[in-house]
């Protein structure tokens, strides 16, 4: 049976509890490959490592890191079947839907990005002889971002691409119940080059790597997507500690999603 890896500094590795739990196929209810069971040990390593790459690619001129990030979608819509066949068995979604929505989608994402950081604008304003106001647009730091279940890999890819497109690193939690194509973007990552540290995935459960990424101070950016309960969990920690979020409450039927944007 297949094994996932984290991808933490530009490498594939195991998890430092050198323990996995059972990925399931909903379609067979037979598990498939195996997960692994990150804890605080792994998300301290992810965040090291956003950090230590954090200044070489806010410094990077935007053209350069979108050269990089346009590479990556080019990379998705590339392995488009086999990314919707893994999404398909992962999510147990219609094959069509995967195709058709899904993965373009998240070759669109780290495209819309990568070129929208080419055409940036600011304003500027006079006072009235005095001064001039103006805004500087600056990546704050590494990015907490935590995906749900239902679009793995499109929402997966909104989330980061714009993070990373504005010069920010990401440390990146996809859900434990479809997390196959979040790690087979980690080795299209590598493949375009995207330097190590900028992006780093944990594999895990909410408790043991979405709570340490949210309660961690070397995070100061969060964005998560997922249910109401969590939601509250993660804007009780983050408040606390000042962490830019932006929280938006979305109901559907008896589901409820909660998003922390930035």
């Amino acid at each position: 049976m297949e094994t996932i890896l984290n991808y933490i500094n530009g490498k594939l590795q195991a998890p430092v509890s050198q323990t996995y739990f059972d990925n399931i196929n909903p379609s067979t209810g037979k598990p498939y490959c195996s997960i692994p069971d990150s804890d605080d040990r792994d998300v301290e390593l992810a965040v090291a490592a956003a950090q230590a790459a954090f200044h070489s690619w806010s410094m990077m001129p935007a053209a350069k890191r979108s050269t990089i990030l346009v590479k990556i979608s080019e990379l998705i819509t590339r392995d488009l079947e086999k990314l919707a066949i893994a999404e398909s068995r992962d999510n147990g979604k219609p094959l069509w839907l995967s195709k058709s929505v899904d993965i373009p989608r998240a070759a669109s994402n780290f495209y819309f990005y990568a070129t929208g950081i080419l055409h940036q604008s600011t304003e500027a304003h006079a006072m009235e002889g005095m001064a001039i106001n103006y805004t500087l647009r600056q990546p704050i730091g590494v990015a907490g971002c935590i995906s749900p279940w239902n679009l793995p890999l499109y929402l997966f890819s909104w989330k980061i691409a714009p993070a990373l497109a504005s010069g920010n690193c990401v440390v990146a939690k996809p859900s434990e119940i479809t997390p196959y194509t979040a790690y087979m973007l980690s080795s299209l990552c590598i493949e375009a080059g995207l330097p190590p540290g900028v992006l780093n995935i944990v594999h895990g459960t909410g408790p043991k790597v979405g709570g340490p990424i949210t309660a961690h101070p070397g995070i100061p950016v969060i964005s998560f997507t997922g249910g109401t309960q969590t939601g509250a969990a993660i804007s009780k920690v983050a408040a606390p500690m000042f962490k830019k979020c932006r929280l938006n409450w979305e109901e559907k039927s008896e589901y409820h999603f909660c998003r922390l944007r930035f």
